[in-house]
C-alpha cells in the first residue's frame, strides 16, 4: 500500500506545479512581445485556448480518473504538463505557441479533478490536508510572476518554461518510482465521517451550486482587479508597481494562512458550523472597500482574500465529505468546470463593471454576488457523524 503522506506530498507538489504552469505566460508575455515582434495586445489572445481547456477539460480528465486510475492520470498530469512547458520554450511561430500553451491547458485540467480526489482518498484528517493543499496552490501562484520575471531576466523568456518544465518531469519520475498503482484498501479516510440524510441531498447540491458559482466569480475577479485597485487608491501611501506588488502578495498570504485555519476547523466541526460564519465575510467587506483608500484598504482588501479563500476550502471540502469513493473525481470534475467557467466570465464582467461605474460599482455587484453564499450555508442540512473507521 501506499504511504498516504508520500502520495499527498507529491499531490500537494502537482497544486504548486498546475497553478505555476498556467500563469508562466501570463508573466513572460511582456518579454515575449519584443522577441517575436509582436505586441502584448496581439500575443495575450493565445493563451485562450489553454484557458478554456484547464476548465472544460476536468469533465474528461475526472471521468478517467474514476473509471481508469487516479495514479496513472497524475503521472501523465506530471510528464505532459512538463513536456508542454518545454515545448513553448522552443516555439518559433504564434501558430506553434497558442498549441503549445493549449497543451499546458489540457493536461493542467487533469490535477484539479483528480488531484484532489487523491488527496481525499489518503488523507486521514481532511480538513488539514485540504488546507495545506491550498496553500501550495496559493505558492504557486504567487511565485509563477517572480520566478518567470527573474529566469527571464537573466536567461530569456525561452528558459522560463523549459526550466520549470524539465523539474516538473523529474518530479514525475520521481512519483512514478515511489507511488505504485492505487491501492487505497485499509487506509482510514476522514471523509467517511461525515454524511447527510438521503432526502437532504439536493441541498447540498444546491448549496454547492450556488456557492460555486458566487465564490468562483468573486475569486477570480478580486485576484484580477486587486492590482488595479491598488494602484489607484494606494497612491498616497506609494507609486512604486514593485512596492504595490509586495503588499498584494502579503495580502494573499493572509488568504493562505486562512485556507489553512479553515481546514483545521473543519476537522473539529461541521461543515455548517464552519462554512455560516465564514459566509457572513465577503458582502460587507466588498461593499466597504468600494469607498476606501490606503491603509484602511489594505486592511479590508485582507479580510476578502480571507473570506474567499476560506470558501474555496470549505467548497472542496463539502466534495469530498459527501461523495462516494468511486465517484469523487467526476464530482471534482463537476466542481470544478462550474467554478472554472463562472471564474472565466468575471474577467468580462470586472471590465464591464468597471466601465459603468469604476470600481465602486463593481465592488457593490460583487458584495450583492456574495450574498448567495450566506444562503447557501443556511440551505446546508446537518451533518450525521458517523465514527472513522480505525
Amino acid at each position: 500500500m501506499n504511504s498516504p503522506s508520500r502520495v499527498i506530498s507529491f499531490v500537494n507538489a502537482g497544486h504548486f506545479i498546475d497553478h505555476y504552469a498556467m500563469l508562466i505566460f501570463a508573466a513572460a508575455v511582456i518579454i515575449m512581445g519584443p522577441a517575436l515582434g509582436m505586441a502584448y495586445s496581439e500575443l495575450l489572445p493565445y493563451a485562450t485556448p489553454g484557458f478554456v481547456a484547464f476548465g472544460a477539460g476536468s469533465l474528461l480528465t475526472g471521468w478517467l480518473g474514476d473509471r481508469w486510475s487516479r495514479r496513472h492520470m497524475m503521472l501523465i498530469f506530471f510528464v505532459g504538463i512538463g513536456a508542454s512547458m518545454i515545448a513553448v520554450g522552443f516555439v518559433q511561430t504564434p501558430a506553434q505557441l497558442g498549441a503549445a500553451l493549449l497543451a499546458i491547458g489540457i493536461f493542467a485540467s487533469i490535477y484539479h479533478p483528480v488531484g484532489t480526489a487523491m488527496i481525499v482518498s489518503y488523507a486521514d484528517r481532511l480538513g488539514r490536508e485540504m488546507g495545506i493543499n491550498g496553500v501550495w496552490g496559493n505558492l504557486g501562484v504567487a511565485s509563477s510572476a517572480l520566478v518567470t520575471g527573474v529566469i527571464g531576466q537573466y536567461l530569456g523568456w525561452r528558459f522560463a518554461f523549459i526550466v520549470p518544465g524539465i523539474v516538473t518531469i523529474l518530479i514525475g519520475v520521481a512519483f512514478a518510482m515511489m507511488v505504485v498503482h492505487e491501492d487505497r484498501k485499509g487506509s482510514k479516510q476522514a471523509a467517511a465521517q461525515a454524511r447527510v440524510a438521503k432526502q437532504d441531498m439536493w441541498r447540498v447540491v444546491l448549496s454547492l451550486l450556488i456557492v460555486v458559482i458566487a465564490i468562483s466569480t468573486t475569486f477570480n475577479a478580486v485576484t484580477v482587479a486587486l492590482p488595479k485597485l491598488f494602484a489607484e487608491r494606494l497612491a498616497d501611501l506609494t507609486k512604486s508597481p514593485a512596492l504595490l506588488g509586495v503588499i498584494a502578495a502579503c495580502v494573499y498570504v493572509f488568504g493562505a494562512m486562512t485556507q489553512y485555519t479553515i481546514g483545521r476547523l473543519l476537522d473539529r466541526y461541521s461543515l455548517k458550523t464552519v462554512a455560516l460564519p465564514l459566509s457572513f465575510m465577503l458582502a460587507p467587506f466588498l461593499y466597504l472597500a468600494a469607498s476606501l483608500n490606503n491603509l484602511p484598504l489594505i486592511l479590508v482588501s485582507i479580510g476578502i482574500v480571507m473570506g474567499a479563500f476560506g470558501q474555496v476550502t470549505v467548497n472542496d471540502a463539502m466534495v469530498g465529505k459527501y461523495t462516494s469513493e468511486e465517484w469523487r473525481s467526476r464530482a471534482y470534475a463537476v466542481r470544478y468546470f462550474i467554478g472554472f467557467t463562472a471564474a472565466g466570465a468575471s474577467v468580462g464582467l470586472v471590465a464591464w463593471l468597471y466601465e459603468q461605474g469604476g470600481f465602486v460599482t463593481m465592488l457593490h455587484a460583487f458584495a450583492a454576488l456574495c450574498l448567495l453564499a450566506i444562503a447557501a450555508a443556511i440551505i446546508l442540512p446537518r451533518e450525521i457523524r458517523t465514527p472513522q473507521p480505525v
